[in-house]
């Protein structure tokens, strides 16, 4: 095969111009490193390592568990392989919705050679229409389906129209019809002269019959709709009905029917329901967004006791936007607890909300869930799609509705145990009005600029060659209050270095102190598996903080970071003393997974020691996920970043 060959067959995989270079570089070289492959196509680094990650969660390229690590290209065939696997699942996909496709396709497209004329029949008088229905009855072969009120079922009984249908055992009839206590003994007269002669299946429709035409359908071919008023009274009534056989209009209405019965309560629920008081359990799918929108805001509108809700970061935002009456509700004293992860972006909605709401921060989630009154639950998807990232908005299409209580009560359970173990918003929005112990200058740049730095730190820096880089998170973590632990912030890093087989873990602990100066986070240990004269560095690097005196030696199996894409992992299996033993902070991980849009920075500052720290940070906002065995805790974090970063350290002699 042809080079040129190759290179359209990539391209049609989904590969852009310099990702295609890339793989053939890696493929005709072997296993390289990134340094390496910016050498040989003469690209800057941090563009190489961009192209290498796209690679890696396209399954072009895979990387080596050595250090410094190597990238190396999957095999051609390998990745026809893929290809090809994932058009012939989609194939299955297809085929084995075929039925239903053409189905629903003949629906709404079939068409006949020898069409029928279409016409329309205005019918006036009761006498007549009644009649009709027992000719359409009495013609049915397959399908009779039937939106009427109880009066509108009596009256064609007192007509005779269900005669015929007692010759046709084996018809089923569907109908939907407005049960209420009023007319209960009407239906249960009814209903014991049709049985067992007719087979009727009934339901009661969620939101009534009155936003609904009265109709009959006949084998999806003819259909009969009442076109006057359902609210005469029963004595006076005179009906209108339109008989068509338009089949675009028979079939629309058939559509509508379909929906309405998917979303109906059986007729026997109901009636317990009338009978004892107690709500027929439903539980459904509410396919269109409008109707389940409304059912949502009318069973908010009616809350009597409480609302739990879980949501996204971004639909925090829209609960205002979309004016539900929270604030009325919270000054009926309806109580109002919104669990959301809270981010910059939505952190003035938050307040905002806090007015009237309890508002408490959590770990994202791809399902949103509202409980009202412990009665009712709805449940709604993130509008999912391949590039889908946690905290997209949440969709009312296809919303799960329950009444089941049972079932929302497991539900209300594990929602008020998530609550328990949530942070208080305030604490979360607390945090950017807290100092990090250091004199800190943030410029936002969207280039990564080392020029950004002091230019003396890093000219000193250069010449003694303290310059390193890797890969780091920073979580802020609110202890269980049962531990009467401070605030913790954790930076597991992973550095880099260039003349160096391994990387370097390191996990460094900073607590929520109280200082001569003000309150603020304190460096109180260091844990690294870095060789003993990276560590002394460091203790004087950290000298006249707790850090300085508090390093801690740790095996490789003791102490791991490592990320994947745009998630980082750090995990330690040893204890870590705080502040002498007056804390210790026993095995756990973190997960870190990145969301939102690229952060681009650079900080300076000068330790206690008078060391001088330059940082370049090129990363994302993160979710974060503390797990503590020993804690017996697993949440979130209320604050998290990940990313790249480059560390430039000068002596104080030097700068």
């Amino acid at each position: 095969m042809r080079k040129e060959t190759i290179i359209i067959a990539l391209k049609n995989f989904g590969l852009t111009n310099k990702e295609v270079e890339v793989y053939i570089l890696l493929a005709k070289k072997g296993p390289l490193k990134g340094t390496e492959i910016a050498k040989q196509i003469k690209r800057n680094r941090g563009q190489v390592y961009r192209i290498l990650k796209n690679l890696q969660k396209k399954g072009f390229v895979e990387v080596t568990l050595e250090y410094p690590k190597r990238f190396v290209a999957v095999t051609f065939k390998k990745v026809l392989e893929i290809f090809a696997k994932s058009k012939r699942d989609e194939l299955a996909r297809i085929e084995n919705s075929t039925k239903d496709l053409i189905n629903d396709w003949e629906r709404i497209s079939k068409t006949h050679v020898e069409a029928p004329l279409e016409k329309f029949a205005v019918i006036e008088d009761n006498k007549k229409i009644y009649r009709k229905i027992a000719q359409m009855i009495e013609q049915t072969k397959n399908d009779f389906l039937a939106i009427l009120s109880i009066s509108d079922f009596v009256r064609a009984e007192q007509f005779g129209v269900f005669e015929s249908a007692k010759s046709k055992p084996d018809l089923e009839f569907r109908v939907l019809t407005n049960l209420t206590k009023q007319n209960l003994k009407a239906f249960k007269l009814l209903r014991t002269v049709l049985k067992p002669e007719i087979n009727v299946k009934a339901r009661n429709p969620e939101l009534g019959l009155s936003l609904f035409p009265r109709m009959i359908i006949k084998d999806n071919q003819e259909i009969l709709v009442f076109v006057s008023s359902n609210k005469q009274s029963s004595k006076k009534k005179r009906d209108v009905c339109i008989h068509t056989n338009c089949e675009s209009l028979v079939k629309a209405f058939t559509c509508v029917f379909d929906d309405l019965w998917r979303n109906s309560t059986n007729i026997e629920d109901k009636i317990i329901e009338i009978e004892t008081g107690k709500p027929a359990r439903k539980t459904l799918i509410i396919a269109d967004e409008e109707v389940a929108k409304e059912k949502y805001s009318q069973i908010i509108g009616d809350a009597e006791k409480e609302i739990i809700l879980m949501t996204s970061e971004k639909d925090l935002t829209k609960l205002i936007e979309n004016k539900l009456p929270f604030k009325e509700l919270a000054k009926r004293g309806i109580i109002i607890k919104i669990m959301a992860p809270i981010t910059i972006e939505n952190m003035e909605p938050a307040k905002l909300l806090l007015e009237y709401c309890e508002v408490r921060h959590i770990a994202s989630t791809y399902l949103g869930t509202t409980i009202i009154d412990g009665k009712h639950m709805f449940q709604f998807k993130a509008s999912l799609s391949n590039n889908t990232e946690l905290g997209n908005l949440f969709s009312y299409k296809n919303a799960f509705y329950t009444n089941d209580l049972a079932y929302v009560k497991k539900m209300k359970d594990m929602l008020e145990n998530i609550w328990r173990t949530a942070f208080q918003s305030s604490k979360v929005l607390n945090q950017q009005n807290r100092k990090f112990g250091v004199t800190i200058k943030t410029n936002l740049d969207t280039n990564r600029d080392l020029r950004k730095l002091p230019e003396r730190l890093l000219s000193a820096a250069q010449t003694h060659g303290n310059i390193t880089g890797g890969i780091g998170g920073e979580i802020i973590v609110e202890p269980p209050s049962r531990l009467n632990m401070p605030t913790l912030r954790i930076l597991p890093l992973r550095f880099e270095h260039a003349h160096s087989k391994k990387g370097v873990n390191l996990l460094r602990i900073d607590l929520w102190l109280k200082t001569a100066q003000d309150e603020e986070f304190v460096p109180v240990a260091i844990v690294t598996d870095a060789g003993p004269k990276v560590i002394e560095r460091s203790k004087m690097q950290f000298a006249g903080t707790p850090a300085g005196d508090n390093h801690i030696s740790a095996k490789p199996q003791m102490l791991q970071v490592w990320n994947k894409g745009k998630s980082l992992f750090a995990g330690w299996t040893i204890p870590i003393p705080l502040l002498g033993s007056k804390y210790v902070l026993d095995p756990a991980c973190i997960m870190f997974e990145a969301f939102g849009d690229e952060i681009h920075s650079t900080i300076s500052y000068q330790l206690p020691s008078g060391y001088f720290m330059g940082i370049e940070f090129d990363g994302f906002q993160a979710f974060t996920t503390y797990i503590g065995p020993s804690w017996k805790y697993s949440g979130p974090g209320i604050y998290g970043t990940v990313g790249d970063f480059l560390l430039v350290i000068a002596k104080p002699e030097i700068t």
